[in-house]
């Protein structure tokens, strides 16, 4: 997403270093060669989702067209690759005029994917694609699996919404992504506000234990923060005694208090605990949240629990134990020359240890059954089938180098819940499992 579109005043700094140095040393070699401006194709896709999960969800594409848009080598940057020696001169003064000209297609964020999709195609030069490699993955491997996650436990979580509250689990700007691609998955809000201020997202927050503890007494603390507050806040209520905690709480907000947050213990006891002293008291409208490293299975487990809100941190923005999607990107065609009218010859990779890849330009569809929900996701290269031409994935997100499919972070959330409400009711089963749906291959291609 563009944020100068949604009005707030942050940039995306140049990316153009956001790179491996073979890039770079590849695009010297190709220029020598004279092979630099063949057309190309390159693919960013997965062999295989991550252990037990049965679907992927396309997170980060937003943040891949400000960063390709944004790639640029300036003096300073160009500088530093000819005091280092990456490149001489005949390559620097060709990045100092990069800009990337070509088209790029991709599923749209909040897409869900299976092994083999085809997620973003990438197609110009070979020297202009190739410097684009590593900020690509880089992005989507992120944000991917940061919105599977997200995505497993807002379907864990049902109707009860979700916080985002991993900012000091993780690097500071890996955090405002990680809550990006969180509202993407289906979390509601993020205590981070650098993401809300880049990209809108609505904040939440209201005390730490350290907030008690400076105070005499709890109650001290707690009428603090509702005389600045109000009595809609939300208490922390587990410093000390919980019960006595939730009693003081009412006493001091009244029953009109808002919220309490439980952060430790057996949640599942405590939450039913509280929720009958809560009601005892005459606070039954009294919410409450609960937080302590939870994750899809956690959230699961608290389904019949009186509770109405997770927060969510450490699990969420390490990717609940897979912290990436394990994407590629490979070179899928390629002409044998850099004329107009060169064809466009299919190439592959082919090796042992299942790293080969599927050559050719390819198109995806998911094939839909009687009932209107996937059955397959069909990949292919050449025509597309007719039966299948309204239920092609791919989206233009790049045409000649102009961005042309921005959009706002909620179309993408929206889009993720009608895509995991499209697919077969096993998919938001936690137990381990294959994807809920398998890839099939058309016209020729072959997958392993």
């Amino acid at each position: 997403m563009n944020t100068a579109d949604l009005g707030l005043p942050v940039d995306v700094p140049s990316t153009a270093l956001f790179t491996d140095q073979y890039e770079l040393t590849m695009l010297r070699a190709a220029l020598e060669a004279g092979t630099a401006e063949r057309p190309s194709v390159f693919e960013v896709f997965t062999r295989r989702l991550p252990n037990g999960r049965r679907y992927g969800v396309v997170g980060g594409t937003g943040r891949v067209l400000d960063a390709v848009e944004n790639f640029r080598f300036d003096a300073g940057v160009l500088d530093f690759l000819r005091e280092r020696e990456i490149v001489g001169e005949e390559t620097l003064e060709w990045l100092a005029g990069y800009r990337f000209s070509g088209d790029i297609w991709g599923y749209p964020e909040g897409e869900v994917y299976f092994p083999g999709s085809p997620i973003m195609r990438v197609e110009g030069t070979f020297a202009e694609c190739v410097l684009l490699e590593t900020v690509i993955l880089s992005i989507l491997n992120h944000d991917s699996a940061i919105a599977a996650a997200a995505s497993r436990m807002s379907s864990a979580a049902g109707d009860r919404p979700l916080i985002e509250m991993g900012a000091r689990r993780t690097h500071e700007l890996a955090a405002v992504a990680a809550s990006r691609a969180a509202y993407v998955g289906g979390f509601a809000t993020t205590s981070d506000l650098a993401a809300g201020f880049r990209y809108g997202i609505p904040t939440v927050g209201t005390s730490a234990h350290a907030f008690t503890l400076l105070h005499d007494s709890e109650r001290d603390a707690f009428q603090a923060q509702v005389n600045t507050l109000g009595r809609g806040t939300t208490l922390l209520v587990d410093t000390y005694d919980v019960a006595e905690a939730v009693r003081t709480a009412v006493e001091v907000a009244g029953t009109g208090l808002g919220a309490v947050r439980i952060d430790s213990g057996d949640l599942l006891l405590v939450a039913h605990r509280v929720r009958q002293q809560l009601d005892e008291l005459g606070a039954t409208d009294t919410k409450i949240i609960v937080t302590s490293d939870l994750d899809e299975y956690a959230i699961a487990s608290l389904a019949a629990a009186p509770v109405d809100a997770y927060g969510v941190g450490t699990q969420l923005v390490t990717g609940s134990g897979h912290p990436t999607s394990s994407m590629v990107y490979k070179l899928v065609a390629r002409a044998e020359s850099a004329g107009p009218d060169a064809p466009l010859v299919p190439v592959a990779k082919k090796s042992s240890g299942g790293k080969t890849s599927v050559g050719g330009r390819k198109w995806a569809a998911r094939r839909l059954d009687s009932y209107g929900v996937a059955e397959a996701e069909v990949i292919g290269t050449g025509p597309v089938p007719a039966d299948l031409a309204d239920r092609q994935l791919l989206v233009e997100l790049v045409k000649g180098g102009e961005v042309v499919a921005r959009e706002p972070l909620d179309a993408a959330r929206d889009r993720h819940a009608a895509a995991r409400a499209g697919l077969p009711m096993s998919a938001t089963q936690l137990s381990r499992g294959e994807p809920v749906i398998p890839t099939e291959y058309a016209h020729g291609a072959s997958g392993s």
